[in-house]
């Protein structure tokens, strides 16, 4: 099998112990050098303190590998790696080449190897103007299609967040707030939308799984939406202000397909002097250990 899955991760597996996929766009692409690699150590400490095994997922000279050793994170974190998704994977295998994989990338490797719970920050999403763009992530199709569950806060909010959870609901993926009835924004507690179904407890969330499992329906994902505490999410007015000029901002300057996401996320970070990478990193402290308190509830069986 080209997969290649480090010995702790494959291990843990095989026990029936509770394992926690990571990816790695976060550490190649989301936060600056030395910071990243800080950050990457810290999550797998945060999903071993929950008494979970991590399972960082990236790709190395063109081998998909699901756990990464010290070694490895540091290549991930200090190498001009490429951004990999799903669709990336095959062309990356061949071509040799090494990548940080999305969520969509992620959450297909750790599948693969047979893990069933992933933590993130935010999901992809319907970009806004998508009946003029026609933008919509890749992560939405590869969740319609793949058994795991995705802990996460929500959608980032410079998307299309309605047209989302619509876009979500159509691809038959289920989603849950985790002890909240509104469906998170990211870098705020509260998108201003509403969920169906709210889950209170690690142990529901694995009843769910289960569940889904006991149905033997059509395999999709299970997203469960973490909010980033409000003491610690982004000031909403001044998402919304920052947000309304980051927006046209971009029109003025002509930007448009894959380069929208980090024109908008760049512009967040330096007009909030670095406020929304906080409130970023805050969410995806939670999820991972939420992340890991599931794995270990699902791993009780």
């Amino acid at each position: 099998m080209v997969l290649v899955v480090s010995e702790e991760v494959r291990e843990a597996i095989g026990a029936r112990r509770p394992v926690v996929a990571l990816e790695s766009t976060i550490i190649a692409h989301g936060l600056p050098r030395p910071r990243n690699l800080e950050v990457a150590l810290e999550l797998e400490e945060a999903v071993r303190r929950e008494g979970a095994v991590p399972a960082t997922v990236a790709v190395l000279d063109g081998r998909p590998r699901v756990g990464l050793d010290k070694e490895e994170l540091e290549r991930v974190a200090n190498e001009d790696i490429r951004k990999l998704g799903h669709r990336d994977l095959p062309l990356a295998m061949a071509a040799g080449v090494s990548g940080a994989t999305t969520v969509s990338a992620t959450a297909q490797l750790a599948a693969l190897a047979g893990i069933r719970v992933f933590a993130t920050g935010g999901l992809g999403g319907v970009h806004r103007e998508w009946t003029v763009t026609q933008d919509e992530s890749a992560d939405l199709g590869l969740l319609a299609r793949t058994r795991i569950t995705v802990v996460c806060a929500g959608v980032k909010s410079i998307l299309d967040v309605p047209a989302t959870l619509q876009r979500l609901e159509t691809l038959g993926v289920a989603v849950a707030g985790y002890g909240t009835h509104r469906f998170p924004g990211f870098y705020l507690a509260d998108s201003g939308h509403p969920v169906d179904w709210t889950l209170d407890t690690p142990a529901q969330v694995a009843a769910v799984m289960r569940a889904q499992d006991a149905l033997d329906t059509p395999e999709s994902a299970l997203i469960v939406a973490n909010p980033v505490p409000e003491a610690e999410q982004l000031d909403p007015a001044l998402h919304g202000r920052v947000l309304a000029d980051a927006l046209r901002a971009c029109a003025e300057r002509g930007v448009t397909g894959q380069a929208v996401t980090p024109f908008l996320l760049d512009y967040l970070v330096r007009h909030t002097d670095g406020a929304s990478l906080q409130a970023n990193l805050a969410a995806v402290r939670g999820n991972v250990r939420l992340a890991a308190r599931i794995a270990t509830a699902w791993a009780r069986g």
